[in-house]
């Protein structure tokens, strides 16, 4: 089998793991490393959240109801007196974890589907695909807030209404990828000397079809994060007291005139985060563009 372990190595060489110079054209990126220095910012707010000298962001304080900001409360407090700025490291924990668990829920779901429909074609294909689109054809917002209304309103619900809603675009990637990949001359050459279709599937088109997956995941994690927000807005994600940033412009909204603080942090951090996400994620495009090695 001496054989065919050098065609899986040459075709695996042009995978996301072994193609040259990758991190160094990530670096050279500006956009990549703006994006990434965001996301690391929101992602030391969330683990760094609960040992760091913070407010209890539970605990009301009736001495300090929406206070503007100042010295001591850095982002003002809200309509119960708790400190802004300790709620939004705490709503960070929510907002990237809805991000991250929506993200795996997505691959997971779409990846095998992906590869049945790419790698065997015929009435498989034509199966999940019209399922696929009957599902793209509904807008994303409606179909996640239909999954979260019929869930119930939760953190978890809304995380995994979000994940099922993002299955059809991962699902139609993942074929097209396929499709591609199979039809290259390692795939061939590893069936010809007699590798079998799960073996072809797994160890030949899969890892060849990692970049996209990966930029695409990036990419929904921005997504996922308005999306949780959209929905704590509307009251079916996070459940008050437990901070949220969409959840605490849905509390803000009712004091827009008297205390317009409450909007402007919360709003800053979604904006903040899904523009880092967007550009770390057009940053790992532009460098795991084949065309570019």
């Amino acid at each position: 089998m001496a054989s065919l372990d050098s065609i899986s190595s040459t075709g695996a060489a042009s995978g996301v793991s072994a193609r040259p110079g990758v991190l160094a054209r990530l670096i050279r990126n500006r956009s990549a490393l703006i994006g990434g220095s965001i996301v690391l910012v929101f992602l030391l707010m969330a683990v760094l959240a609960p040992v760091l000298p913070l407010a209890d962001p539970f605990k009301s304080n009736f001495l300090a109801i929406r206070k503007p900001p100042s010295e001591l409360y850095w982002f003002g407090t809200d309509e119960l007196g708790r400190d802004q700025v300790s709620r939004l490291f705490f709503g960070a924990q929510a907002s990237l974890l809805a991000g991250i668990v929506s993200v795996l829920i997505a691959v997971a779901i779409g990846l095998p589907f992906g590869l049945l429909a790419g790698w065997y074609g015929g009435w498989i294909d034509i199966v999940i695909s019209r399922v696929t689109e009957a599902l793209l054809a509904c807008p994303f917002l409606i179909l996640a807030i239909a999954f979260a209304a019929v869930l119930g309103p939760s953190l978890t619900n809304a995380m995994i209404a979000i994940g099922l809603s993002a299955v059809p675009i991962f699902i139609r990637l993942i074929r097209g990828q396929v499709m591609s990949v199979k039809a290259e001359d390692f795939v061939e050459g590893a069936r010809a000397v007699g590798a079998r279709d799960l073996r072809l599937m797994f160890r030949h088109v899969l890892p060849n079809t990692l970049s996209p997956i990966v930029v695409q995941s990036t990419l929904f994690m921005a997504q996922a994060i308005i999306l949780e927000a959209a929905l704590s807005f509307l009251g079916l994600g996070q459940q008050p007291p437990a901070p949220s940033w969409g959840q605490m412009l849905n509390v803000a909204k009712n004091f827009m005139e008297q205390a317009p603080w409450m909007s402007i942090a919360p709003g800053i951090c979604i904006f903040l985060a899904v523009l880092g996400f967007n550009l770390l994620g057009d940053g790992l495009r532009d460098a795991l563009d084949p065309k570019e090695n």
